[in-house]
């Protein structure tokens, strides 16, 4: 016999007590160290939102009256899960929108979840559609989210044409999209243009236009310079533009716990927990200033496993034969 045990999250309003940008938010790791996250929180922090690329919040980290907490489906395995609807349901009342199937085009060594267009066609019209209507709580879902990649347009086209396969009438209905960006700014503006032109070229003027978020963004291995430079575009014009409704870059975390792919460049924080140019632009602060609170574990596998407790709190606590 397979037992399982919930803890869920009361619902719970998101009140907020600072001037955010409704934009701006954040890629979070499960940085565990206290004064790190004092800097994300803090009166002056423009960050409105989060996700964990998973189902669950870091409540140990980030309360749930501080930001809205975005949920992610990551895969098939999480769609087909019995156990994602009562997750859903115990979330705070603030979150309203849910990501869906993290880069399918990637590779699951890279953090993507590795799925065919017609097998991600298929899940999501028989699994994630329904979450948007007829449950005891509707959300508004996203298509999956790509590389930005050429593949990863491709990829898209493919499981556009599948979803009218298998549904001739509706499709794989989508409330906005989610998109992922690794480079330049103009590369960013390009790859932006291409998406919105996919999804809404060919919408008629009554129709509403679809939505963007960017909920992964950085320079890769670049110094921090160039790193900082890219920002200082990207910003701006992310918040000037009408159809990106939501950003988040990657990441909040310490140079010394960056990985390999993305260089220590894109790192919010030194490895002292000072905000770095980057992390002082992105979170209105001053280069060099530190948070408050005791110091948690400083390397980058206590704060994934500081993450997986955290979330295992809004999950599964005992599973047993």
């Amino acid at each position: 016999m397979h037992a399982s045990i919930y803890i869920f999250l009361a619902p719970t309003l998101l009140h907020l007590t600072r001037a955010q940008n409704p934009k701006r938010g954040i890629a979070y790791l499960g940085d565990t160290h206290k004064s790190d996250n004092s800097l994300l929180l803090r009166d002056v922090s423009p960050l409105s939102w989060y996700y964990t690329w998973s189902l669950y919040p870091a409540t140990a980290q980030i309360p749930a009256s501080e930001l809205e907490f975005t949920p992610l489906i990551h895969g098939i395995d999480g769609a087909e899960d019995s156990a994602t609807k009562n997750a859903l349901n115990g979330l705070p009342a603030s979150s309203q929108h849910l990501l869906t199937f993290n880069e399918p085009d990637g590779t699951t060594d890279s953090g993507g979840s590795s799925i065919s267009p017609e097998d991600a066609a298929k899940a999501y019209i028989e699994h994630i559609a329904p979450y948007r209507s007829g449950n005891s709580r509707n959300w508004n879902i996203s298509h999956p989210s790509v590389t930005g990649s050429p593949r990863g347009l491709e990829w898209l086209q493919d499981f556009n044409t599948s979803c009218y396969e298998i549904d001739e009438k509706n499709g794989c209905p989508t409330d906005f999209i989610a998109a992922h960006w690794y480079g330049a700014f103009d590369g960013l503006k390009g790859w932006l243009s291409s998406l919105d032109d996919f999804y809404n070229g060919n919408r008629s003027d009554d129709e509403p236009k679809l939505k963007i978020w960017v909920t992964e963004m950085a320079l890769p291995k670049a110094d921090a310079e160039a790193t900082v430079g890219m920002m200082n575009e990207t910003l701006p014009y992310l918040d000037g533009l009408d159809y990106v409704e939501r950003y988040a870059w990657f990441g909040a975390f310490r140079a010394n716990d960056a990985n390999e792919w993305t260089g220590d460049g894109v790192a919010l924080f030194g490895d002292d927990g000072a905000l770095t140019d980057l992390g002082a632009l992105y979170l209105n602060g001053k280069k060099g200033e530190k948070g408050q609170g005791e110091e948690g574990a400083a390397s980058g596998l206590h704060a994934n496993c500081g993450l997986v407790l955290s979330l295992l709190v809004g999950a599964v606590l005992v599973n047993y034969w």
